[in-house]
């Protein structure tokens, strides 16, 4: 039973790669939505780009990881593709699982993408073994979230909607381009609610190559990750009651 979900995970997410992850819109949300925001930082203080690099980085996995998350459960649903699936011997949590996944794959194809520019051009060493333990956990986290959302809502534009509010809640508030600890003391308390707020300084210590809360950061996010997904499996699970 088991290597049928192993499989059945495996398949469902190399089909979501083929049929929506690697398309344009998927793409520029994954890369160019960063790359111009951190930009427009850039061009205001150029000096400090080296600072916005852990920024850029983290939203690139936000964002790619959820570009087409909230649209795949709600459009397979509409057209009937989730019911065919678990016509196989496979559950509701091995659907899912597998849609995860897909996001996973291909954040972390856009998070080397946008990680590898930066280094190779402005000679960045950052930790590698810190960069995976933070990279990884944070793209279960929000691909899960992708999915929650998604399985909240019953249109499309809705979950897209919805999950602009969190995505870039966390883009003013979780130290992406200005610091936690900087804020008022609700803001803080805010931030430190909110995944982004780890991502971010966990690959803050990664590219300063320092160990001061890289693991906690790690086991935050991997919490993250099941607080989003069993709500998800249980509220996929009710569409087909």
């Amino acid at each position: 039973m088991w290597r049928d979900s192993l499989r059945g995970i495996y398949y469902i997410a190399l089909k979501d790669m083929q049929t929506y992850y690697l398309k344009p819109p998927s793409i520029s949300w994954g890369i160019v939505f960063p790359i111009a925001w951190t930009l427009a930082f850039y061009l205001r203080n150029p000096r400090g780009f080296e600072e916005l690099v852990p920024g850029l980085v983290a939203m690139s996995i936000l964002f790619s990881t959820t570009a087409a998350e909230a649209v795949v459960i709600n459009f397979e649903l509409r057209i009937g593709s989730l019911e065919r699936l678990l016509l196989a011997p496979i559950g509701v949590p091995t659907v899912l699982l597998g849609k995860v996944l897909g996001g996973v794959v291909f954040g972390l194809i856009m998070a080397l993408t946008v990680t590898s520019a930066p280094v190779i051009a402005l000679g960045l060493h950052p930790n590698m073994f810190y960069l995976i333990l933070t990279i990884i956990p944070s793209l279960f986290a929000f691909s899960a979230l992708g999915a929650f959302v998604c399985v909240l809502v019953k249109e499309v534009f809705e979950a897209q909607t919805l999950l602009n509010l969190p995505r870039f809640l966390m883009v003013f508030l979780c130290g992406v381009v200005y610091p936690v600890s900087a804020m008022p003391k609700g803001l803080q308390y805010l931030a430190y609610a909110m995944p982004l707020t780890y991502t971010v300084n966990g690959l803050r210590q990664s590219f300063s190559n320092l160990n001061i809360t890289i693991l906690i950061d790690t086991l935050v996010l991997t919490v993250f990750f099941f607080l989003f997904i069993f709500p998800a499996i249980k509220l996929l699970s009710k569409k087909f009651e």
